[in-house]
């Protein structure tokens, strides 16, 4: 299985203006949802894009071929690097602009990739109760066989 990037190999304080960054969520969580329409990047890093992973997209094919399970951590893609996880909200705080409440609380809360290795997994399952609760399916990128319900 092919690892998404760790964050130590990127080059989020710098970087071309206008690149490519992709973040891969699912959209029915309300919780990610909600996440996702929030955070911002700085201008001068590029434009974020939000894909929802229920749709068919290259992005989520790139994902599926890594082997990354799309239900167990969203996907942020900068340039030709992948950030899965954990992983994916530290960065997405170091690109984020610091301005309005939201931005600058998620930049204090996972500018530290141990506090984001820490928290990540209680907010996924959160997400995964609230899914549960709400009778959504998985999206089950990997075609796990009876993976479809969290």
């Amino acid at each position: 299985m092919s690892e998404a990037h760790s964050p130590s190999e990127k080059h989020t304080e710098t970087g071309p203006e206008n690149q490519e960054i992709l973040l891969l969520y699912d959209k029915l969580c309300p919780m990610c949802d909600y996440y996702c329409n929030l955070v911002r990047i700085r201008e001068d890093l590029g434009h974020l894009t939000l894909i929802d992973a229920r749709d068919d997209s290259a992005l989520l094919n790139e994902v599926t071929r890594r082997g990354l399970d799309i239900d167990q951590g969203m996907v942020l893609k900068v340039g030709d690097q992948l950030y899965y996880g954990s992983d994916a909200i530290h960065v997405l705080s170091l690109l984020g602009g610091r301005s309005g409440f939201f931005n600058r609380l998620n930049y204090v809360m996972f500018r530290s990739e141990k506090v984001a290795h820490v928290v990540y997994p209680g907010l996924r399952s959160v997400r995964n109760l609230i899914l549960k609760i709400l009778g959504k399916t998985k999206i089950n990128n990997l075609d796990q066989i009876d993976n479809d319900k969290f």
